[in-house]
C-alpha cells in the first residue's frame, strides 16, 4: 500500500518484520501546464531533470544526473534524460538506488528536480516524486508537487539511513532556484 506523503513527513522503507528493501526507484513525472493565449491554449515542452545527491553526513560525496548516469560505486543509476515530460501520471525520469550496495559512509541520498530550460514550476502540472520497490513494482510512497510557483528547482525528497540499519524516506518539497543541481546546493544544506 502506498503512502501519500505531506511536506516534511517521513516513512520507513522496511518491508515488514525482518525484511528490508534492496532496490528502490525514485520516479519523477510531470506535464507542462497549458497556457491560454489569444488563439486558445497551448503547451510548451519543459525539460525537468531528476538528480540524486549522495551525502556522507553533510558532505557531498557523489551525484547522479543526466550527465553522470551512474554513481562512482555503481549503487545509484539514472535511467536517462527525458526532455519534455509526459502525461504526468507515469514516471518520465527514474533513478534506481541499490540500498544494499550504497557505501556505508553514505548516510543520505537527496533527490532534486530542476528546470533545465528555465521555466518555473508555475508552468508545470501533475508533478510527482514516488518511491517504488523495484523488486515487486509496488509503490511505497508518493509526494505530489502542488502549487507551482516562481521557482525553477525543487528539493523533492531524501532517503536517510535510520538507526537500525534500514532506510526511511522524507518528503521535503522545498522550492529552490536553479537550472541544475549545482545551483541548488545552498538550498539543500538546511535539509541535511
Amino acid at each position: 500500500m502506498s503512502v501519500n506523503l505531506a511536506k516534511g513527513q517521513r516513512v520507513s522503507l522496511q518491508k515488514g518484520p525482518g525484511g528490508s528493501l534492496t532496490v528502490v526507484r525514485m520516479g519523477l513525472g510531470w506535464q507542462a501546464a497549458p497556457k491560454r493565449g489569444l488563439f486558445g491554449s497551448r503547451t510548451r515542452t519543459i525539460d525537468l531533470d531528476a538528480s540524486a545527491l549522495l551525502y556522507a553526513e553533510r558532505t557531498p560525496s557523489d551525484v547522479v544526473f543526466f550527465q553522470h548516469l551512474e554513481s562512482d560505486d555503481g549503487s545509484v543509476r539514472h535511467t536517462g534524460d527525458n526532455l519534455e515530460g509526459g502525461s504526468g501520471a507515469d514516471d518520465d525520469e527514474a533513478i534506481l538506488v541499490d540500498l544494499m550496495h550504497v557505501p556505508a559512509h553514505i548516510t543520505q541520498v537527496v533527490f532534486t528536480v530542476s528546470s533545465y530550460t528555465g521555466q518555473t514550476f508555475a508552468e508545470v502540472q501533475r508533478a510527482h516524486c514516488r518511491l517504488v520497490d523495484e523488486t515487486t513494482g509496488q509503490e511505497l510512497a508518493r509526494y505530489e508537487l502542488a502549487g507551482g510557483g516562481p521557482h525553477t528547482g525543487q528539493i523533492m525528497a531524501k532517503v536517510v539511513r535510520d538507526g537500525d540499519g534500514g532506510w526511511e524516506m522524507q518528503a521535503i518539497g522545498a522550492p529552490a532556484k536553479g537550472r541544475t543541481f549545482q545551483d541548488m546546493l545552498p538550498a539543500i544544506d538546511p535539509y541535511l
